[in-house]
């Protein structure tokens, strides 16, 4: 499981700044105050037509160019604050990462999820989801992370693909994949988290447990990442596959694939000699461990 941090941090809390409400406040004053010195430029001009003494007259006559002077420098002022402020203030201030969900991908089965574990998944002709998923005891045993997860913590939904680019997102995402599939990713976007959360991801097969990562988050708030498993080819049996995602022991989100079409047959290699060897021992694939990748603003 691997993460591309995108988080924006000034020492330990988040900046949040509203930039567009701030530069449209400031705009508006700008203007405001170019109409008024605009009319009091004006008043001071008329007035001074009115004034006996020269001196005087002058005075105010330069006291009204200066404001017309300074009217007419307002208003490009304004227009420049509007349209140009914006992305100067950004080349300072990188905004926090907002959790970016794609919405074109259509499912086949009907599923509504939520942060929370409120809701029942509804999918056609699958009757081994569970409405609570939990992470198993014997995986428990093995937590060490020392954060307690946050209650603002949350993950997108999940995406399936054979692969996926250098900024972890899917390439050509699918619900229902034909043997043989090889290797298959589960890409999502995610918020809030923090670094020593123990992350767990369970993948089932029906109500089987066919792969599981657990380990300590290393990868920031926000950002993008994916779990992998690459079973061999006579694995991946066809079927309704289930994937969970939970932080400490909090579930996060489910994602659902299918798998169609019979899993090829492993070829047994006759030799003319048989020796003794000893049985494999079968082994997990394990997905990459979380790695900082938070690059600079």
């Amino acid at each position: 499981m691997r993460y591309n941090s995108g988080a924006f941090r000034t020492g330990h809390f988040m900046v949040q700044i509203d930039v567009r409400s701030t530069i449209l406040t400031i705009a508006i004053i700008t203007g405001f105050a170019a109409i008024l010195t605009l009319i009091y430029g004006i008043r001071h001009l008329v007035k001074s037509r009115k004034v006996p003494y020269y001196n005087k007259r002058q005075t105010r006559m330069r006291r009204g160019w200066h404001m017309v002077l300074t009217a007419v420098l307002l208003i490009p002022l304004t227009w420049v604050i509007l349209n140009h402020t914006e992305p100067v203030v950004y080349q300072f201030f990188s905004p926090s990462p907002t959790l970016t969900l794609t919405p074109t991908i259509t499912l086949t089965p009907s599923i509504t999820l939520t942060p929370t574990i409120t809701l029942t998944p509804t999918i056609t002709d699958t009757p081994s989801i569970t409405s609570t998923p939990s992470v198993p005891p014997e995986i428990e045993e093995a937590f060490e992370g020392f954060v307690t997860p946050g209650p603002n913590a949350v993950f997108s939904p999940i995406e399936f693909s054979q692969r996926i680019d250098s900024n972890y997102l899917p390439i050509n995402p699918d619900v229902e994949f034909e043997n043989p599939v090889g290797q298959l990713y589960g890409t999502y976007t995610y918020n809030n988290m923090d670094d020593g959360v123990q992350y767990t991801v369970l993948w089932y097969w029906e109500d089987e447990l066919v792969f599981h990562d657990t380990g300590v988050w290393e990868a920031g708030s926000g950002g993008y990442g994916y779990t992998l498993w690459e079973p061999s080819s006579d694995q991946w049996r066809a079927g309704f596959y289930q994937v969970q995602i939970f932080a400490g022991m909090e579930w996060k989100v489910s994602g659902y694939f299918t798998v169609t079409g019979d899993p090829p047959t492993p070829t047994a290699t006759l030799t003319s000699t048989p020796t003794a060897t000893s049985s494999p021992t079968p082994t997990r694939t394990p997905t990459p461990r979380p790695t900082d990748t938070r690059q600079s603003p």
